[in-house]
């Protein structure tokens, strides 16, 4: 939180300004997709360096060449997203809770990205959600799925994945790309405003040759020990 008010403060002036643009980004059908996400990068960047956060990226060319994808890295807080809009190359949107939904300026990221918001109590709903992110998937959009559910409370340790949150990625045949967030968690959670460096790692896709077979709680289990994994080889 501390880190959050340093950002607004240092961007004071130009912050009004930004929620306009964003909110223009989602209300506007002459600015495509692209422009949209080009625009959030910016300004995340320049939250970024207010808020003293430094992201390092790696295997960015894990990424897929073509269009119509979905990343599923592990989940440690309301900063993750960040970590993407900054180092992601490709534009992307993602699904989120629903009690995050109406978060400020989140709330405009989504609609300005055309993304999405889950209710995992509601049923009807979430099998709604899963429908729209195939579809859109396969039409050649991407996108970011945190499979645990909740964030990790835990630092860098992960929770399970569950199943459920591979069955858009199974039905639309997609490339499924692991991602290793660390210290993610350190920037919105932990009460300073040291400078902090997040690390994302963009690993292997698993391709739907690869998973055509395996039931999507295997396929959670898998991308959980990739992560595990990666996560292992930079921490320590």
């Amino acid at each position: 939180m501390y880190r959050i008010i340093m950002m607004v403060l240092r961007l004071f002036y130009k912050v009004p300004f930004y929620l306009f643009q964003i909110w223009r980004c989602g209300k506007s059908d002459k600015i495509n997709f692209e422009d949209a996400y080009a625009y959030v990068k910016r300004v995340t960047m320049a939250a970024n360096k207010a808020g003293r956060v430094k992201i390092e990226s790696y295997g960015l060319e894990n990424i897929p060449k073509e269009n119509g994808f979905v990343f599923f890295p592990n989940h440690q807080g309301l900063y993750d997203v960040l970590a993407f809009l900054e180092s992601c190359p490709v534009p992307f949107a993602f699904v989120i809770k629903k009690e995050a939904r109406n978060v400020i300026l989140l709330k405009q990221v989504v609609d300005a990205l055309g993304s999405l918001a889950i209710d995992r109590e509601d049923i009807r709903q979430s099998m709604k959600v899963i429908q729209q992110v195939t579809e859109e998937v396969k039409g050649g959009k991407n996108f970011l799925i945190f499979a645990e559910g909740t964030r990790s409370k835990e630092g860098n340790k992960l929770l399970d994945f569950k199943g459920g949150s591979f069955k858009s990625a199974v039905k639309a045949q997609c490339p499924i790309v692991p991602c290793a967030l660390i210290d993610a968690f350190k920037p919105f959670d932990e009460k300073s405003i040291k400078p902090v460096t997040v690390k994302i790692i963009y690993l292997t896709p698993i391709y739907y040759k690869e998973y055509k077979d395996m039931k999507t709680i295997e396929i959670a289990a898998e991308v959980k020990h990739r992560i595990e994994n990666a996560i292992a080889g930079y921490v320590g």
